[in-house]
């Protein structure tokens, strides 16, 4: 079995434990951890997870990450100036933030994701070099009340240390791991 399987087979087991519904926000919040080579053999797979979602009971709400700073900044009145001097985007970077927040929570809203949804982030790879992901987890994590799950192309240390792309700036958070070392 190739580690995407074992991924998807870990977060099965995972996903078909009860929830404990008094869960607090960050500990609503699973990370499906891979390697950076595996992201599109992750997204090709996307519809299994889903699936296996669903057989246990659960709903499932796709929200990609992939597109939004492309669509947020050509959007942007001043556009093409940031594309001639990229080093004034990080003034621009928590308005940003900011956005991804409310495309996020009207989604979710859009889509009455309840406390039996399971609400699939792809894409987080898209922010690096932008924005943490621990930020935006932190920001999304409270408008989700069922769960929110992060495919997270990263690693994952026992001191609860998330680093995405394996990059020296982690993170530590209470989120549920899984990886494809969880599966027998």
């Amino acid at each position: 079995m190739n580690k995407v399987e074992r991924l998807k087979t870990s977060f099965e087991s995972y996903i078909r434990i009860p929830w404990q519904q008094s869960a607090a926000p960050s500990q609503r919040v699973v990370f499906c951890m891979y390697d950076a080579i595996d992201e599109l053999r992750i997204r090709a797979k996307i519809g299994e997870f889903q699936l296996v979602t669903e057989q246990a009971e659960h709903e499932w709400l796709p929200f990609d990450l992939t597109d939004t700073f492309a669509n947020w900044l050509g959007a942007q009145k001043y556009a093409s100036k940031y594309y001639e001097k990229p080093e004034l985007l990080v003034t621009l970077l928590e308005k940003y933030a900011d956005d991804i927040v409310a495309r996020f929570e009207q989604y979710i809203l859009e889509h009455s994701a309840g406390t039996n949804t399971v609400v699939a982030l792809t894409g987080v790879g898209s922010l690096f070099g932008l924005l943490k992901v621990s930020q935006i987890v932190a920001r999304f994590a409270p408008l989700v009340t069922g769960r929110l799950l992060v495919f997270f192309p990263g690693s994952y240390r026992e001191d609860n240390s998330y680093r995405l792309f394996d990059a020296y700036d982690g993170w530590d958070y209470l989120a549920v791991p899984i990886t494809a070392d969880n599966s027998k």
